[in-house]
């Protein structure tokens, strides 16, 4: 692209960082740049993001600003309002931006381009989220992949390879604006400051992405490909927050992953990158996928409604260990290792059979990742619904799924302190345990720790009838 001079405006949205951020390495070029980020809550509406993720925004705001020599200029509002005053105030020649996938934000980029066009205002989006784009991916027919392996095995990995990843701009003429806004006034931040308690699990900005992909490259991804499922290993990247808030991008942790020799373990982890493409592929080719089964034939599903239930659920007293200690994992650090969220996913949607909405919408508001597309794909998977979906009939026993990923106990016992000193032999199956042996853990159940809400033998019974009556009724 040619360089121009004059001010450039860059829109920070889903790409909170200064390396390898295509817009910004564009609209440094252009002399100077008006760095802007705008919370726009009116366009978003529905998909306003949750409270966990707010609070992690208002922190990696302020580490980019930082970065920026405190010259972030925040906005909240209409984007094509603020945008449309903006080039008219300082003069802009260019508006540079990296793509985002969610529906209502396709609609809203594709309105301002329009604008910003009709004013002879260069418009660039480019892409500083994704691997590959979802519309580069299709089978050979011209229509989108459904089922992940051909996506990525064949799709992504037989087209052009990641690019490498841009360093970060030299210079930048910062540009300031009279109206921008202080963080605080974002009001990201709970007047009731239940947030606090996520600081201590995370470090939140570009450099903190940073750390946590090298620690994971030191002592996680040795072993990841069968660590990844036990929740009270180190075998985790837990960058999906970084990822998310684009304070990392996916092309550096692509090739960080790769600078080595090649084996089981990268192999997995960059199919795990992939299924984040994947999913991101899917919200672009389906733009229902958050609230509409992918599969029509659950719309014929029996769901129940019990909001003792859910409530349960969400506070984590189910009286189920497992599921118990996910729930509070996500209610103290706003993530739950993937298996886990595998477990209590079933554990809902299954043993409790309500719909995979509540635990859509749940986990939005409490995951500092809450990602629409990963979180809309990996609710619809569970639940059976979805593209490449495990089937519904697939339950996952929690005891079993404690004893065998958790054989140790230290992950439940961490968040379900209350049943710690029950023997390994019965800690996921507490009512199944002795009196005597009860008695000596110091755990009543029903006063201590709940007694199960409901039997899991019986629920899954119910669960299969119910699908085995939607296919009746299909």
């Amino acid at each position: 692209m040619e360089q121009t001079s004059g001010t450039a405006i860059v829109w920070f949205r889903q790409d909170l960082r200064l390396h390898d951020n295509p817009a910004l390495s564009l609209a440094a070029q252009a002399g100077r740049v008006l760095p802007i980020y705008i919370l726009d809550d009116e366009t978003a509406g529905k998909y306003r993001m949750g409270g966990a993720s707010r609070w992690w925004l208002h922190h990696s705001l302020a580490s980019l600003d930082k970065a920026l020599g405190g010259r972030l200029q925040l906005f909240r509002g209409p984007a094509d309002e603020i945008i449309t005053r903006l080039v008219e105030l300082h003069a802009v020649t260019g508006v540079y931006w990296n793509r985002c996938y969610e529906p209502w934000r396709i609609q809203r980029d594709i309105a301002i381009k329009k604008m910003l066009t009709q004013k002879r205002i260069a418009a660039h989006s480019d892409n500083g989220s994704l691997l590959w784009e979802p519309w580069q991916v299709l089978k050979g027919d011209g229509t989108p992949y459904r089922v992940f392996t051909p996506f990525f095995r064949k799709g992504c990995l037989q087209s052009a390879p990641p690019r490498r990843p841009l360093g970060a701009p030299t210079a930048i003429e910062p540009v300031s604006d009279p109206q921008a806004q202080t963080l605080d006034e974002l009001g990201l931040l709970p007047h009731i400051r239940w947030d606090q308690k996520l600081a201590s699990h995370w470090s939140v900005g570009e450099a903190g992405a940073r750390e946590t992909l090298r620690q994971f490259l030191d002592r996680g991804l040795d072993g990841y490909k069968e660590g990844r499922d036990f929740p009270a290993r180190a075998n985790v990247s837990r960058l999906s927050p970084h990822l998310h808030f684009g304070e990392i991008s996916p092309h550096q942790v692509w090739h960080a992953a790769s600078a080595g020799p090649d084996n089981r373990d990268r192999d997995h982890f960059r199919s795990e990158l992939g299924w984040r493409e994947f999913s991101y592929y899917l919200l672009y080719h389906f733009p229902d996928l958050p609230h509409t089964n992918l599969q029509p034939s659950f719309s014929n599903f029996p769901w129940a409604e019990d909001a003792v239930a859910l409530k349960a659920w969400q506070q984590g007293r189910t009286g189920v260990p497992i599921v118990d200690a996910g729930m509070r994992e996500l209610w103290q650090t706003g993530y739950m290792h993937n298996r886990v969220r595998m477990i209590v996913g079933s554990f809902l949607v299954k043993n409790l059979l309500l719909h995979w909405h509540s635990g859509e919408r749940w986990f939005y508001d409490c995951l500092v990742d809450a990602d629409l597309a990963n979180n809309s794909a990996g609710w619809q998977w569970i639940a059976g619904c979805g593209a490449d979906a495990a089937p519904y009939f697939r339950i996952f026993n929690p005891v079993t799924q404690g004893q065998r990923f958790d054989p140790d106990g230290v992950y439940t016992r961490r968040f379900v302190p209350e049943i710690a000193a029950l023997p390994d032999q019965y800690l996921f199956n507490p009512w199944e345990a002795p009196e005597a042996v009860l008695r000596d853990a110091g755990v009543r159940l029903g006063e201590t720790y709940p007694a199960p809400i409901v039997n899991l033998k019986a629920s899954r019974e119910r669960a299969l009838a119910a699908f085995q009556s939607m296919k009746s009724a299909s």
